[in-house]
């Protein structure tokens, strides 16, 4: 890949490619993977990235919001699509794309029969979502049976899947709560199933799920921050491939003396005679200001550089005063050589934040 010139991140899709097989290599043959491609695809390119996975195989997808969905849609997605959050004003463009909406309360369940009776339609697919511990959305052990009966002999509808959500996969001091989230799932999705005399899919793992809790695969997993390179786990880190690289470039070095100031309010102060280097990307870009006063180091030639000051809305400012470098040189925020785990760590933050933060004015361009 030539040098960046620009702003621009990087999405390398052999990556993700790499990242997809490793974890579809936990399963069992049987197994149907949901790829989660919400929020742009964790900020990279949801087209893009939906695209290959819908080539490597993927069984279904997952957004969070009908948006989202529609824009697969158009780009050419074929395979299901789990809207995780349905609001109902958008509804009639949900079925419009013939999107799958996960029901999560009886005032969603109640909106979405109107809208498919008043249109007249059969069997419209819907996914059921309980709630086994995470306490966000989803029906809980009180509302099973009230459940049963709005859904039961329902025409308009047909329950695809029941899933839920676990809460701490990826920390080995929450297995009990864990292990109790899945024993309440195996116990609401029984019932609910046995009632209805039906057989739906069956998901509740998540990445680290997929990874420390593979006996209950049940039909389906979903993975999300997986596919993007990140596994929670430094043991799994190093089997994933980061597949965005955040790149910018120098657009001017500064001479600093002692006692100058750089920045907005004169947030650094120098003790020595300092060279500066400053950024074209900033907090608008996804780099919030908590990244600055030298608490992050981006990548100059293979050595790390703090970055000084406030960030400001379209710039950083970093110290290369050991650093051969010069205007032009490619900078590297993050990516393989330095993680977006290791980045967000400095400001008591995670990569998830990190990477979907990443702004669509960024120029996107892409490996494959």
């Amino acid at each position: 890949m030539p040098k960046a010139k620009e702003t621009v991140l990087e999405i390398d899709l052999k990556s993700l490619e790499h990242n997809y097989r490793f974890l579809r290599s936990k399963l069992k043959a049987e197994t149907k993977f949901l790829s989660v491609v919400k929020a742009f695809a964790y900020g990279s390119d949801s087209e893009i990235v939906a695209l290959k996975l819908q080539e490597l195989g993927t069984d279904y997808f997952a957004v969070a919001y009908a948006k989202e969905g529609v824009t697969l849609r158009k780009a050419g997605i074929t395979k299901p699509i789990l809207v995780l959050h349905p609001q109902a004003v958008n509804f009639e463009a949900l079925i419009e794309h013939c999107l799958e909406p996960s029901i999560y309360s009886f005032g969603i369940l109640d909106q979405f029969l109107a809208t498919v009776q008043e249109k007249e339609l059969d069997h419209y697919p819907i996914h059921i979502k309980f709630n086994s511990g995470l306490n966000r959305l989803g029906f809980g052990e009180k509302d099973l049976q009230k459940l049963v009966s709005r859904v039961q002999d329902n025409k308009s509808i047909s329950v695809v899947s029941v899933f839920s959500h676990l809460a701490a996969t990826e920390d080995k001091n929450e297995e009990e709560f864990t292990r109790n989230q899945i024993t309440l799932f195996e116990q609401l999705s029984s019932v609910f199933c046995a009632s209805l005399n039906i057989q739906p899919i069956r998901h509740i793992l998540n990445t680290s799920g997929i990874l420390n809790y593979g006996d209950a695969q049940y039909d389906m997993v979903r993975s999300g921050i997986g596919l993007y390179g990140y596994g929670n786990d430094p043991k799994i880190d190093v089997q994933l491939k980061p597949i965005a690289t955040l790149k910018t470039i120098i657009s001017q070095l500064h001479q600093i003396d002692p006692s100058e100031s750089v920045g907005y309010n004169r947030a650094y102060f120098s003790k020595t005679n300092r060279t500066t280097a400053t950024l074209p990307i900033g907090h608008a870009d996804g780099i919030g200001r908590q990244y600055g006063k030298e608490k992050t180091h981006v990548l100059v030639k293979d050595k790390l550089a703090p970055i000084i000051g406030n960030v400001c809305m379209d710039m950083i400012m970093i110290d290369v005063t050991d650093i051969d470098c010069k205007e032009g040189d490619e900078v590297i925020i993050f990516g393989p050589q330095l993680s977006a785990h290791q980045v967000a760590k400095t400001a008591d933050t995670i990569s998830y934040e990190l990477i979907t933060g990443i702004s669509q004015r960024v120029k996107r361009v892409y490996i494959p």
